[in-house]
């Protein structure tokens, strides 16, 4: 019965993953409005608790176009790979001792190969779209994704030399006395930064800036094809919230609480974090994106590497 629980869990995580988005969704108009002084939504529901499945409903009820001018094939499928390689990083993180569906031994490794591959979604959607706005918006989310996939993935080198492995599950146990938010600070905040350039929210949402390029990569979408890259962008917060809680937080090790709540509430938190800096900051403007990457955080992530790897030898 050992694949019929596996094929349980897929479910169930799966299922949760598809309805989380739009509860997080909720969640972020209602802080972005406490933090901005506004109302929020609140005519749909009570406190605007189901504006979430009107918006899912009316997605589903617009006319789902094709632009005659798009190549076609790319264009319907541009949008799925981005949901798809979310997804199957979830498959790797482990949630609490016995529920992960597959604790790779180089699951930090296929993580950051993953999120590389999102970046082929933004700019297979951009070219395919046959739009001068969309082929700009690609070519910015091209060079911001890969940009920041570099100081990301150096970020992560501390954490594997103090772990001893790239087996997330192994990372987890190794903060059981000391989490590596407090060992590894410089490389949290790299990591926070980078991973929100990548998943392309405010103040790194260069990419889509509807003051400039209307909406970027995805101005030709419609319907659910839309939807998808909306998804597809929750999706990836909650993956960086899970894996920052993975990698800083000691994932589900905490006192009193169960495992799984202690896991929530450490990427519910993150969640946070990053809707109040989308409530906060402005707009980066592309040079200062791009030199924040390459300038800045790119030898600060080298340098920790350095620091790290010193220290971890004079603990031998």
């Amino acid at each position: 019965m050992t694949w019929l629980a596996s094929l349980l869990q897929v479910l169930v995580i799966l299922l949760v993953l598809f309805t989380l988005p739009m509860g997080l969704i909720w969640i972020e108009r209602r802080l972005l409005a406490a933090f901005q002084d506004r109302l929020g939504p609140n005519r749909v529901g009570p406190s605007g608790l189901l504006q979430p499945v009107a918006d899912v409903v009316k997605l589903f009820a617009k006319e789902d176009w094709v632009p005659p001018f798009a190549d076609r094939y790319v264009f319907v499928v541009a949008p799925s790979i981005v949901v798809v390689t979310v997804l199957l990083v979830f498959g790797t993180v482990p949630f609490a001792p016995r529920i992960a569906i597959a604790d790779l031994n180089v699951g930090l490794l296929f993580f950051l190969a993953m999120a590389s591959l999102g970046v082929y979604s933004i700019v297979l959607s951009g070219w395919a779209s046959n739009s001068k706005y969309s082929l700009v918006g690609g070519l910015r989310a091209a060079a911001q994704m890969i940009s920041y996939e570099i100081p990301m993935a150096l970020s992560l080198v501390g954490v594997a030399m103090l772990a001893g492995s790239l087996r997330l599950g192994e990372i987890v146990n190794a903060q059981r006395e000391l989490w590596f938010c407090a060992t590894q600070p410089v490389a949290l905040i790299i990591f926070l930064i980078s991973a929100i350039a990548e998943a392309r929210r405010i103040p790194f949402d260069l990419p889509e800036a509807d003051s400039e390029i209307v909406s970027g990569y995805h101005t030709e979408y419609s319907s659910m094809k839309f939807g998808l890259f909306l998804l597809g962008e929750y999706l990836d917060i909650i993956l960086v919230a899970c894996m920052t809680a993975v990698l800083f937080f000691g994932g589900w090790h905490g006192p009193w609480l169960p495992d799984l709540l202690w896991f929530a509430l450490k990427a519910g938190v993150i969640l946070i974090v990053f809707i109040w800096a989308r409530s906060v900051l402005p707009r980066f403007r592309f040079d200062q994106l791009m030199s924040l990457g390459w300038k800045v955080l790119l030898p600060v992530a080298l340098l920790n590497i350095l620091v790290t790897g010193y220290f971890a030898l004079l603990a031998r």
